[in-house]
């Protein structure tokens, strides 16, 4: 999983913050410590604290002293909530933009979207 052009604290949130959204990680449950974070990708404990603490600080996890650390209430509803935004501004409006250069309507466009979508489903275009 570690991509060496990215910084690796990241790639640790990231990864916990899919695991909460597809449900491998539920709201309440506990996740795993820092050092087994660290000793699962090789890397030193305090860059993966580094990516844990990012999600604390996000709320998306809380600490329990003591204990571990834990899925927020929520969580999963802010992070798919945050994801939609990333993802309309990443894909929605520069296809859009390009859609436009083109001359494809929106009409269209969707036709089109939901042709991919077919196709991935494992029909044919």
């Amino acid at each position: 999983m570690i991509d060496n052009g990215r910084p690796i604290f990241l790639q640790i949130a990231e990864r916990i913050e899919s695991d909460i959204i597809d449900g491998t990680l539920a709201e309440e449950s506990q996740v795993p410590s820092t050092n087994e974070f660290a000793a699962f990708y090789r890397i030193n404990p305090a860059t993966a604290a580094k990516g844990v603490n990012r999600l604390v600080d996000d709320r998306i996890l809380y600490k329990q002293r003591g204990i571990g650390m834990f899925v927020s209430t929520g969580a999963r509803a802010v992070l798919m909530q945050r994801r939609r935004e990333e993802f309309f501004d990443q894909y929605v409006q520069p296809l859009a933009r390009e859609a436009r250069k083109l001359g494809i309507e929106p009409d269209e466009l969707a036709d089109m979207i939901r042709q991919g979508e077919h196709a991935i489903q494992g029909g044919t275009q």
